[in-house]
């Protein structure tokens, strides 16, 4: 009789051990990111837009260019995080919400990502290169960007460089991606002034 009670007892032991391993073996759920755009233009604003504006292509480094949010953790160290992911392709979220914040910015513009475009050939177009997209965890959003303004009806070719770094305000990844957006925001805000130049010039 004991030696049934030990068996019976090692077996529901055994059942206990499965079930909380498999419970160890699950994996957190996976939290997506995006830039969050401004409104767009109105539809009649566009329709009636007084010149065009196409943002990208734009180049982005190796080393973010992949769906997990790659974290600058020490010198010469990086982690991938693997439960905090972008919703889109850096190369398409980054042209998309600079082409909101110009549209904003340039009234009177019909400002589109170069993915999205519909015009053949834009009054401008806007190539950007991002030489670094750094994000160092409860410290700083880093992008160094260079890009060009092509000037359509005389082929000029204005060019420029932002370099800008935004604290982060917590130690989560909400914090970081809302820092980038706002470094993003000075980049949207270089190219526009470029852009009111040319205008301003002619």
């Amino acid at each position: 009789m004991n030696r049934i009670i030990a068996i019976c007892a090692g077996l529901v032991l055994g059942v206990a051990l499965s079930v909380a391993l498999s419970g160890c073996g699950s994996s957190p759920p996976q939290r997506f990111y995006t830039f969050d755009a401004p409104n767009p233009a109105e539809p009649a604003a566009t329709a009636h837009a007084a010149y065009s504006v196409s943002i990208g292509p734009v180049m982005v480094p190796a080393l973010v260019d992949r769906p997990q949010l790659v974290l600058s953790t020490w010198p010469n160290r990086v982690q991938l995080a693997e439960q905090s992911r972008w919703a889109e392709p850096l190369k398409d979220g980054i042209p998309r919400v600079i082409a909101a914040d110009l549209a904003q910015l340039l009234p009177g513009a019909n400002v589109t990502p170069y993915t999205q475009a519909a015009i053949s050939h834009p009054d401008y177009r806007v190539q950007l290169d991002v030489r670094q997209f750094e994000s160092a965890p409860g410290s700083a959003a880093s992008i160094d960007a260079l890009w060009v303004v092509n000037v359509e009806k005389d082929g000029r070719q204005i060019t420029g460089r932002t370099v800008q770094r935004e604290a982060v305000s917590g130690n989560d990844d909400e914090a970081l991606v809302a820092a980038h957006q706002r470094a993003l925001q000075a980049v949207s805000r270089d190219i526009a002034q470029a852009i009111a130049g040319v205008k301003v010039a002619r």
